[in-house]
Formats: structure tokens, C-alpha cells, sequence
């Protein structure tokens, strides 16, 4: 399954070139990331609560490949291409178009309230699955 998330570059997000400041693609995958899970209803405020569960981005691998500027119309595109018993393994690109700016694959790593690796839920592995 391949998610879409739509964003806008503001001035906010440019560098003094006029173009997307290196680190806020990663803000922007984050954004779509989050929008992912919410689309396959999971609540994560919930999970927190209930099961004290968390994501964290283990790693991130990133090629940065054309610049995005301010007021273009951007869209993150998710895709869960591996899952284990504490990991998620995603990529994401975002596009201008039918182009490719930016490509990242995401390591995730559920993490219980000690901060430890804990298993997904089986809820949670089920909707992501």
C-alpha cells in the first residue's frame, strides 16, 4: 500500500537560496509518516497511554536529489517495505509532480515505556500487515 500526504512549501521552510532547507524534508516524511498511521487507525496518543508503546526512527538513509522551492505543491508517498517484531521498515519520496526530490528509507523501532525494544501489538502489526 502506498500513501500519499500533500504539503505546501512556506517561505518558512526555504534557506536563504530560496529552496527547502536540507533538514525539513525530514520534518516533511515525518508529517507523512504520522498521516500513514493515522490512515490505518492507529492512534498513537493511545498506544503511548495504554501500552506506554512508541515509534523512533532508528535510522534514516537520504538522497537528496532536486530542489523544492517556496509555494510548490509537494506530496509525500509512503510504502511499508519490511516488518519484524520491533521494526518497521519504510520508504518515502517526496515528488513535485511525477518527480522526485528527495528519497529516504526509514528504520522505526517500537519502543516500550523503558526505552527498550518492545514487539509491535498485534493490532498494530495486523494493520500494518
Amino acid at each position: 500500500m502506498t500513501h500519499r500526504f500533500a504539503l505546501r512549501v512556506y517561505y518558512e521552510d526555504t534557506d536563504l537560496a530560496g529552496i527547502v532547507y536540507y533538514a525539513n524534508y525530514l520534518k516533511f516524511i515525518e508529517r507523512g509518516r504520522s498521516e500513514w498511521v493515522r490512515a490505518l487507525g492507529v492512534d498513537q496518543a493511545r498506544l503511548r497511554a495504554e501500552d506506554g508503546i512508541v515509534f523512533a526512527v532508528r535510522r534514516v538513509e537520504a538522497d537528496y536529489l532536486r530542489p523544492a522551492v517556496f509555494d510548490d505543491r509537494l506530496e509525500v508517498e509512503t510504502r511499508l517495505v519490511g516488518l519484524g517484531g520491533a521494526r518497521i521498515i519504510l520508504e518515502q519520496d517526496v515528488l513535485r509532480g511525477d518527480e522526485t526530490l528527495f528519497s529516504a528509507r526509514v528504520v522505526l523501532v517500537c519502543l516500550g515505556s523503558d526505552g527498550r525494544a518492545a514487539r509491535l501489538p498485534a493490532e498494530v502489526r495486523r494493520k500494518l500487515a
